[in-house]
């Protein structure tokens, strides 16, 4: 499952994905904002990251203006391991070193085509599962 956050900010840009990842045929839910209403990302930033650590196979995506406030909240809860990318190749980098779980897009500095290209890089890339990258996550988590 693909968890989706935003807030007024992000929401634009989050409806776009949305849409491209269930015609994907992905598996989505949505957990707001549902519009573009002024709100506060902290709500959906935890929500997100608490679907995620449910199950190692869920994965999540924020988006807010700069990406950094819903990473920032997101980083916060045990296991989840958040990647702010504004170009495929970090997205690339935060799954085959790190294992991110979590997605920051920030949507005022990436164009809808350049988020479909970090997503699917993002989704599309494995961990290395190298010993010294899971040795650094095990760091991590103790």
């Amino acid at each position: 499952m693909i968890y989706l956050g935003s807030d007024h900010g992000g929401y634009e840009l989050k409806e776009v994905i949305k849409k491209d990842l269930q015609d994907r045929g992905e598996a989505v839910e949505d957990l707001g904002a549902s519009d573009d209403t002024p709100s506060d990302y902290p709500e959906y930033a935890y929500a997100v990251a608490e679907k995620v650590t449910d199950d190692n196979e869920n994965r999540g995506i924020l988006f807010c203006r700069s990406g950094q406030g819903m990473a920032i909240v997101a980083n916060r809860i045990k296991g989840i391991r958040v990647a702010l990318a504004w170009n495929k190749e970090v997205a690339v980098e935060s799954r085959k070193d790190n294992d991110s779980n979590v997605l920051s897009l920030p949507a005022d500095y990436v164009s809808e085509d350049e988020a479909r290209a970090i997503v699917t890089a993002w989704l599309e890339t494995p961990f290395s599962s190298e010993p010294r990258h899971q040795h650094r996550i095990d760091e991590i988590d103790e």
